[in-house]
């Protein structure tokens, strides 16, 4: 997992927080302990002795293990007598035992120096709730994109499969500031979207930041921005959120109000990401033709230049499920 990932901070906090929690839990079931059975409160002190006993034992000339493996004898005849105690009093053996949500990392997020699979969890919901998408992400992936709804056309499947595969690897190998840019271009229901997503859920899971957005919604936080209002639909993010992120899902290019300022920003996003070398996948209903007709040639030669164009083909799987189903 990347540690710049804007939700590290905040996780390693939580996870630095319920450690603590947890071991303060444990130290207040041992002082109620201590007040109802005050034998185990003696023997716990006892037991708190251990290491200097050890100590002593090893310093006293010969035969020093056979006085170590004495020491631990006692020890665990004490441990045998304190379990005793709590569970003819009614207590569970373990009561005293500081109780962690993760068993592998104690709560502290790593076994020994690598991230536990707990923390890296938490990252990616983190991830998933911070792309804009987080239930889509979680619904769709590669595994359940399903191409049967393309193979009443021999030329529609195999271009499908070949974008599926391109896709799967573009995920599979991702790197920030490495991987490139795509464009979809297709009619409406032919899996832009659940594909992009299937992108987006595999990069996050990689470590990476990514931000899912619609073209209107982006436009309008940038128009909100500078104008100080917008139509609505706006995510409620700040616009520096669009030049950082790792990468940037817009979706439904072409369905915004199109005019001097909504080209300028995409303009300005597009050459100021490429720039930096950050992945753009934009997803759009528009032909490549119309895509022209519509931006900037400053705009279209980037993305139709700098973008792999992969168009996808096919009948409205929407509209197929519908049809299945009645």
């Amino acid at each position: 997992m990347a540690r710049e990932n804007p939700a590290y901070a905040r996780i390693r906090e939580e996870y630095a927080t319920k450690y603590l929690i947890a071991r303060e839990e444990a130290d207040l079931r041992r002082a109620e302990i201590h007040l109802a059975i005050p034998e185990v409160a003696e023997i716990d002190r006892a037991l708190g002795r251990t290491g200097l006993s050890l100590m002593e034992a090893s310093m006293q000339g010969e035969d020093v293990q056979s006085r170590i493996a004495a020491v631990r004898r006692t020890n665990e005849d004490l441990r045998h007598v304190r379990a005793e105690l709590l569970t003819s009093h009614g207590y569970p053996a373990d009561y005293t035992e500081v109780r962690y949500e993760c068993p592998l990392c104690n709560d502290s997020g790593f076994v020994d120096t690598r991230m536990c699979i707990c923390m890296k969890k938490k990252l990616v919901e983190a991830g998933f709730e911070a792309s804009g998408m987080g239930n889509l992400l979680r619904e769709q992936s590669f595994e359940n994109f399903d191409l049967t709804y393309y193979q009443s056309d021999p030329t529609a499947l195999r271009r499908m499969e070949q974008i599926l595969a391109r896709m799967r690897l573009y995920t599979e190998t991702f790197e920030a500031g490495k991987s490139g840019n795509l464009v979809l271009f297709g009619d409406t229901g032919l899996g832009k979207t659940h594909l992009s997503s299937a992108v987006a859920r595999g990069v996050i899971e990689r470590g990476c930041d990514v931000f899912y957005v619609s073209a209107v919604s982006m436009l309008s936080d940038f128009e909100r921005e500078r104008f100080g209002n917008s139509a609505g639909g706006e995510t409620g993010v700040g616009t520096d959120r669009y030049f950082s992120c790792d990468l940037l899902i817009i979706d439904d290019l072409g369905t915004e109000v199109n005019n001097q300022f909504t080209t300028s920003v995409l303009y300005n996003l597009i050459n100021t990401r490429l720039n930096k070398r950050q992945s753009t996948i934009i997803n759009t209903n528009l032909t490549q033709d119309e895509f022209r007709k519509r931006y900037w040639d400053r705009i279209t030669s980037r993305v139709l230049g700098e973008y792999t164009v992969l168009p996808f083909l096919g009948t409205d799987v929407r509209a197929q499920k519908l049809s299945r189903k009645n």
